[in-house]
């Protein structure tokens, strides 16, 4: 089994589900939530608190990744609701983008079912650390834009639309790594790092970069390695990830949320002035030849090779709003006709702004114009890693050589 694209390094399956008004006030008033309580994280250990996080991140237009630390409380929640069965975590999603485009992948897996073998592309191989199957699936909250939720003192309206994660999964929070990664990696272009935000004992984090690094000695020296980052259940690992993988990085991915937490302030997408000190100061945090910072604005890379990347932003883009538009089901037709349609002007001349301020160490395109009455919330970095990796693979994007 050979393949020019490695995607790893978890994956799941995901019980996806979208809020209801209805059903949020009624939990509200069974449980006993008051506004003030939704003024900060907490710790999700039971259904009720469970019910304050969601609330806090819609209060916001928030998106976020927990972890939880009873799985009754999951299926409690989930069951409130109607729910889609899907494959979730960065490195599945991708390689189900890329698939779409013609782009083929091998994925490492912690844990494999038959929901997994049955949803799968056929073009995707995999190994599987895993000696047996096993099944933990993941919440996926997502919520529209304008959803009011009025019950008792509390009155709240999600100003955007976005996303939420929920997780117990002892798979992903292990992250065994195959003995095999090391020869399949000997043959990849293009490697993918992803899932480190799910471990949460520094221990095995520790033994777990220790040997992913071992593995990526038979990288060939061309290949490109992308990080994308997450929401860490535990925020205080995330700087040893970065830590212990920097100097074997080449392009490190992240949203506006995840940039913000590094930052520990909000930033303004569309001020010129606080996205360029922001790119300034993420680069001294993550010291990295590349930055990619993908955003409901806009997408960027910063660094000196950016240049390189704007194909490969472009093809994010496109992804990432065609799944927002249509979800899982969008079709060739729906792709291209996204490819053509206007962009955003305020991002437009953000992107241009933003260019002429710092010059060629950033390149940056503006997202597409979009009025979608019930948009897809769910996966939509995991699609812009997909095609965003899927132009680094057809291009022959190096890491070596001029930018």
């Amino acid at each position: 089994m050979t393949s020019h694209v490695v995607l790893g390094l978890g994956g799941c399956v995901d019980y996806e589900l979208k809020l209801s008004s209805s059903v949020l006030e009624r939990l509200v008033a069974e449980h006993r939530i008051h506004d003030a309580e939704l003024t900060s994280s907490v710790t999700v250990t039971n259904e009720r608190e469970l019910v304050i996080s969601i609330l806090g991140y819609l209060k916001k237009g928030g998106g976020g990744e927990h972890f939880v630390a009873s799985s009754a409380a999951l299926s409690a929640f989930a069951g409130r609701f109607p729910t889609r069965t899907t494959l979730g975590g960065t490195s599945v999603r991708a390689a189900m983008e890329m698939s779409r485009l013609g782009v083929p992948s091998t994925l490492h897996l912690v844990s494999l079912n038959d929901i997994v073998r049955r949803l799968l592309p056929a073009d995707c191989d995999y190994v599987c650390s895993g000696d047996q199957d096993t099944l933990y699936p993941h919440l996926i909250v997502q919520y529209d834009q304008g959803l009011r939720v009025r019950a008792g003192d509390i009155d709240i309206r999600a100003p955007f639309p976005n996303r939420l994660i929920y997780v117990n999964d002892p798979a992903n929070e292990s992250m065994l790594l195959s003995g095999d990664l090391g020869s399949l990696l000997s043959h990849a272009r293009v490697f993918l790092i992803s899932g480190f935000n799910a471990i949460r004992d520094r221990p095995t984090l520790d033994r777990r970069l220790s040997t992913l690094r071992s593995h990526m000695r038979q990288l060939p020296a061309e290949a490109v390695v992308y990080y994308e980052d997450a929401g860490f259940h535990e925020p205080g690992l995330s700087h040893r990830v970065r830590d212990a993988l920097l100097d074997v990085i080449d392009i490190y991915g992240l949203n506006e949320d995840e940039m913000q937490a590094h930052l520990g302030h909000a930033v303004d997408l569309l001020s010129v002035t606080e996205v360029a000190s922001a790119l300034e100061s993420l680069r001294t945090v993550i010291p990295v030849t590349t930055l990619v910072v993908h955003t409901k604005y806009w997408s960027a890379a910063f660094g000196e090779r950016a240049g390189a990347y704007a194909e490969s932003l472009n093809e994010g883009i496109v992804i990432a709003s065609t799944r927002y538009g249509h979800g899982d089901a969008y079709t060739s037709h729906d792709y291209e006709r996204m490819r053509n349609r206007p962009r955003r002007t305020e991002a437009v001349e953000f992107a241009a702004a933003l260019e002429d301020r710092m010059g060629g160490v950033v390149r940056c395109l503006p997202g597409f114009e979009l009025d979608v009455a019930a948009p897809t919330t769910i996966g939509l970095g995991d699609a812009f890693v997909g095609g965003f990796l899927a132009a680094v693979s057809r291009s022959g994007s190096r890491r070596t050589g001029p930018g």
